[in-house]
C-alpha cells in the first residue's frame, strides 16, 4: 500500500474504532478479548473471500495474507463462530410485527389507524398479526417482548393496543449489541462496495452536516431529522413489504437478498 493511502486509512480506522473501544471499555471487554475476536475475523475473511479461484484456500496462504502463524491460523479455524443468531431473529420478527400492525389494513380501525386487537379469537387478532408477520414465533413470546419494551399495552386481560411506531429494545443490552453489529456492519459494507472499482453501480451513501451550529439549533434539528426520516422509512417499508416473499407470498423471482435503507443522526462538540 502507498504510504499516503496507509496514512489515510490509519486515520479513518482510528476515527471508526474509537467509539467502538469506548463501548468495549465501558462493558469491561479487555484488549485481549478484542484482539482474539479480531484475529478470528481476519482469518475468517481471508479464508472465505481472499482465496484463489478454483483452488482450496490453504492454512499457509491464510497465514501469509493475515501475518499470523500457521499454528495460530489452525487454532482459530477450529474455534466456533462467535455469533448469536437467536437475538437477531427475535429483533427482526418483533420489528416486523409492529410494522405490519401499522401498515396492514386488516389490522386497522375505520379511521385507518392500528386497531386495539383481541389477543386471540375470530377476526383480526394479535395472534393473526404475529402469524402473518412473525412466522412460527410463539404469540406469547412476541407479546411479552413488546410489553417489555413498552411498545404495546394490555387492555384488560385479553386486548392489546399499539403504543409506538417502531421496535426499540430499550433495556435489552444483548439486542442493542445486535443493532450495533448489523447497522455498523451494513454501513461499512456499503462504503467498501463504493470504494471498489468495477463493483457495479454505487450504493446510495450521503450525509448532510454543518460544523458551526449553536446549541439552541440542535433540539430543532433533532426533531426535524426524526420526523423526516421516520416518514421516509415508513414509505420505504411499505414498498419493501409488498416485494418481500415472507410478507407477500405471491411475489415471484429468483435468489434471496437483503436490502434496505438506514438513517442515523449524529452530533458532537466541534474540535478545531
Amino acid at each position: 500500500m502507498k504510504p499516503n493511502n496507509l496514512q489515510a486509512l490509519s486515520a479513518a480506522l482510528i476515527r471508526m474504532v474509537r467509539p467502538l473501544v469506548r463501548i468495549l471499555l465501558r462493558n469491561g471487554v479487555s484488549y485481549g478479548t478484542f484482539s482474539d475476536l479480531t484475529k478470528w475475523m481476519f482469518v475468517d475473511v481471508a479464508k472465505q473471500e481472499f482465496g484463489i479461484k478454483g483452488r482450496k484456500q490453504s492454512i499457509s496462504r491464510v497465514a501469509v495474507i493475515t501475518g499470523l502463524s500457521r499454528k495460530e491460523v489452525k487454532r482459530l479455524l477450529e474455534l466456533p463462530e462467535p455469533r448469536k443468531r437467536a437475538d437477531e431473529e427475535t429483533y427482526n420478527r418483533a420489528a416486523r410485527v409492529i410494522a405490519g400492525w401499522r401498515r396492514d389494513r386488516d389490522f386497522h380501525d375505520r379511521q385507518g389507524k392500528p386497531s386495539v386487537l383481541d389477543i386471540k379469537g375470530p377476526g383480526a387478532s394479535f395472534a393473526d398479526l404475529v402469524k402473518r408477520f412473525s412466522g412460527d414465533l410463539p404469540v406469547r413470546a412476541v407479546l411479552d417482548e413488546l410489553l417489555r419494551v413498552r411498545a404495546v399495552e394490555l387492555i384488560g386481560d385479553d386486548r392489546v393496543r399499539l403504543l409506538t411506531r417502531l421496535y426499540l429494545p430499550r433495556d435489552n443490552e444483548i439486542m442493542k449489541y445486535h443493532i450495533l453489529g448489523t447497522d455498523v456492519g451494513y454501513l461499512i459494507a456499503t462504503i467498501d462496495h463504493n470504494m471498489q472499482a468495477g463493483n457495479g453501480a454505487p450504493f446510495f451513501q450521503r450525509k448532510v452536516s454543518y460544523n458551526n451550529l449553536p446549541d439552541e439549533a440542535l433540539p430543532k434539528f433533532r426533531k426535524l431529522s426524526e420526523e423526516s426520516a421516520q416518514a421516509l422509512l415508513e414509505k420505504l417499508d411499505s414498498w419493501l413489504s409488498k416485494n418481500d416473499r415472507d410478507t407477500n407470498p405471491a411475489v415471484e423471482g429468483t435468489g434471496r437478498n437483503v436490502a434496505g435503507t438506514a438513517i442515523y443522526y449524529f452530533e458532537e462538540i466541534f474540535e478545531e
